[in-house]
Formats: C-alpha cells, structure tokens, sequence
C-alpha cells in the first residue's frame, strides 16, 4: 500500500508542476507593453493549405522593446503572415517591406493595463483551480486505498502531504502574477 500511496502522491506533485507550467505559459503571452515574440504564439498563418504558427514559418526577433520584427524563411509568406496579424485580435497594424513585417507595439494606456492585469488575475485563478482539482482528485484516490485495507494514519498522513503541496504550488502561482502585475503596471 505504501508504494501507492507513494505513486499518488508524485503524481500529484507533477500534475500541479505542469499546472504551474501552463499558468505561466498563459501568463507570458499576455503582453505586458514590451513587444515578445510569445506575443505571436497563438498566430498560425495558411503554409500551403496547413494552419501553421507563425514561428515555423519565420523568424521573430524584438530589435527593441517596442518592435517585432517577423522575417520569413520564404518571401511568399510575408503576404500570409500579414493577413493572419491583420485577421487576429492582436490589434497590431503589420507593416510589411521586402525583408519582412514589422509590428509597432503602441505604448498601452492605463485602462489597457487594468483590463490586462483582470486578465492576469483570471488566468492565476484558472491555475488555482487546475491545482485544486488535482488535490481533489489525489485525495479520492487515496480515500479508495482506504477502502481498500491501508492504514488510516498513512492516508491522513498523505492528504496532509497533499495539502502541503497544494498550499506551495498556490503560492507560486500568486508570486507569477505578482511579478506580471508589477510587469504590466511599469511604464
């Protein structure tokens, strides 16, 4: 029974480890008035008739906090890739020539900056709720082994284990957003 109890409990610290990893993923792709090329993550462009994301197509690079600059590896492509910044929500104006497309990423205002720290707060409470689930479903399990013959001292002892774990992987998710708030609120 200890090994389950064993299996269970590192599943639950690597199932609230990627939770935490895609809470931040999220969280990097809300930009924060310098321009990222996690910015373009979620752009895919037509690569002959396949929806393909826009950095298997191009290269993406920052020459300054305020500009992106896409080159793509085939000068057909610049066409496409406008298209797909045009018809996305970025709300960026892509200016094109024949190296590539630049984006001008406008100084936010201070109402862009409330609304995308709102965004922050829902994105981290989506983490909570991803690492709360997980110690739901980790302490189901561990109530059946119960069920099943283990010792009651060893499940308390592993739901309490759980919570720990729980408690550390809440905290980390409040200390990304904090750092992302603190990103977004600096002019």
């Amino acid at each position: 029974m200890d090994e389950e109890i064993k299996f269970y409990l590192d599943e639950a610290e690597e199932s609230m480890g990627k939770a935490l990893q895609h809470t931040s993923l999220e969280l990097s792709r809300i930009r924060a008035g310098k321009a990222s090329p996690a910015m373009l993550e979620g752009l895919r462009v037509d690569y002959y008739g396949t929806p393909t994301p826009v950095s298997q197509v191009a290269n993406i690079a920052t020459p300054d906090a305020r500009t992106l600059f896409i080159k793509p590896w085939e000068k057909n492509m610049l066409g496409e890739i406008v298209k797909a910044i045009k018809n996305s929500d970025l709300g960026l104006n892509p200016q094109s020539d024949a190296e590539g497309v630049r984006l001008n990423i406008p100084p936010m205002t201070e109402e862009r900056r409330r609304d995308l720290v709102k965004q922050v707060k829902s994105e981290s409470e989506s983490g909570k709720v991803r690492i709360r689930g997980i110690r739901k479903d980790v302490n189901d399990a561990l109530r059946k082994l119960l069920k099943d013959g283990a010792s009651e001292d060893a499940i308390k002892d592993a739901e309490a284990k759980v919570q720990k774990a729980t408690d550390s992987y809440i905290v980390k998710v409040d200390d990304l957003v904090s750092k992302k708030e603190a990103e977004i609120m600096t002019i």
